[in-house]
């Protein structure tokens, strides 16, 4: 028997903070301070998310200054745009 995360994660911290679970992976949002969140690998397929990724690829190209993928949208935006493919 097991179980399924659905939706968005916020990472924990310490030691725990550099694991993903299989099936997600972690990216970098916010502006000055950036937050770690771990989204599932769904989104990928995602119009709404393909433009995120668009535009970390014309601001950072592949050199993401956090050492991940790197999203430049406010915390709160990007927040919006993953609930509601959550609630799709």
């Amino acid at each position: 028997m097991g179980f399924r995360w659905t939706g968005m994660l916020t990472a924990k911290q310490g030691a725990e903070a550099k694991k993903v679970p299989k099936g997600y992976l972690a990216v970098y949002v916010g502006e000055a301070q950036k937050k770690r969140f771990v989204v599932p690998i769904s989104y990928l397929k995602n119009p709404s998310f393909q433009h995120l990724l668009s535009q970390a690829e014309e601001e950072f190209g592949f050199d993401h200054p956090m050492g991940g993928l790197t999203i430049p949208c406010t915390e709160e935006a990007f927040i919006d745009i993953t609930s509601s493919l959550n609630s799709s």
